[in-house]
């Protein structure tokens, strides 16, 4: 298109969708050979997976995921400053905002659009991925077994799952899928950024591979518009929206087992090498649940040697000491806004 400008400046080329193209691989790979130019490629679709790039390309690729929108970035698609010292009512609005982010997610098509239609759109979004990034892709003869394991998954956000137990749910239903196929099940909703799975924190690979493991999705305003809304779990949303928020930042995210066999949500280490917990609740106004968590976190924080740890609510916010350090107790707007100050 532009002679002129061969071998006098380097090129910048964008491809959007490029894999619906037959070969398209030894054609960037021929102009990133013979050409001054730098390549970006983006889909989303499957078919364009990091790892398979990197494979292609002979390691001459670098790859950047993207998320639905942050909480960050949706402020900003909102035009609402949020980087200055905050005052009552900026603090007001920036609530009412997550409270509207919290319902909508972060998929920017559905951002303030009419709740039916944001269901429906999520629920497009569900089938497209099966049916194009999974059983397409995949050529998975007979899809029905794949599409009871999504929905029991997405009805069961932040719950533990194991490969046996998927398995013998999916033989109660009358499917003779084997154990491997249900784990390549798994590794391919991970693929496809439908479903991501967190594993228990585990110096011995063998406890960690024993465990079970929990099960997040890409966005938590996406399940509740799949998920019947008797069985909604807002603290299971909460905890998915956090996650989500983690995993911006963290590839690898792991949850914690106390020795009294409490449980903390989260465990990721952060680009100093420290350890940090983080516990989701939504709210902690039953003392009993305010009981359960504090001593969670304070028994993982004692075997950890952790002097600090995060707890994250809808609304609460106020720090504790206990006999192993500090636990500060955040609303989740203000964590998704701070977030790399608490890690």
């Amino acid at each position: 298109m532009y002679p002129q400008k061969k071998n006098h400046e380097k090129i910048y080329c964008f491809f959007d969708e490029i894999q619906t193209i037959p070969n398209w691989e030894s054609f960037i790979s021929r102009i990133m050979r013979t050409e001054s130019c730098e390549v970006y490629i983006t889909g989303s679709s499957a078919d364009l997976l990091s790892k398979e790039i990197a494979t292609q390309l002979r390691g001459r690729a670098l790859a950047w995921e993207v998320f639905p929108f942050s909480f960050k970035e949706y402020l900003d698609f909102q035009q609402i400053s949020y980087d200055q010292v905050l005052s009552s009512k900026d603090r007001f609005i920036i609530q009412n905002q997550f409270s509207n982010y919290w319902e909508c997610g972060g998929f920017p098509e559905v951002i303030d659009l009419p709740s039916a239609l944001r269901v429906k759109i999520h629920q497009n979004y569900f089938d497209t991925i099966l049916f194009r990034d999974l059983i397409e892709r995949h050529n998975i003869t007979h899809p029905k077994a794949l599409l009871d394991l999504a929905y029991w998954l997405i009805h069961h956000i932040g719950s533990l799952y194991s490969i046996n137990k998927l398995t013998g749910y999916l033989k109660s239903l009358g499917h003779k899928t084997p154990k491997n196929l249900v784990a390549d099940f798994l590794t391919w909703f991970e693929d496809a950024y439908f479903f991501f799975s967190v594993s228990i924190y585990d110096a011995s690979l063998a406890r960690v591979s024993s465990n079970p493991k929990k099960i997040y999705s890409i966005d938590s305003s996406f399940a509740d518009s799949i998920v019947s809304g008797i069985l909604l779990n807002q603290g299971h949303h909460l905890e998915n929206l956090i996650f989500i928020a983690l995993r911006r930042l963290y590839p690898l995210i792991c949850y914690y087992k106390t020795q009294q066999n409490r449980e903390i949500d989260f465990i990721i280490q952060s680009k100093n090498r420290e350890k940090q917990l983080i516990q989701v609740c939504e709210t902690l106004t039953d003392p009993a649940t305010y009981e359960r968590e504090i001593t969670a976190l304070n028994q993982g924080m004692t075997e950890l040697s952790l002097s600090s740890a995060t707890l994250v609510t809808s609304q609460e916010s106020k720090q504790v000491t206990t006999e192993a350090g500090i636990i500060h107790i955040v609303p989740a707007w203000q964590f998704l806004l701070e977030l790399p100050a608490f890690l």
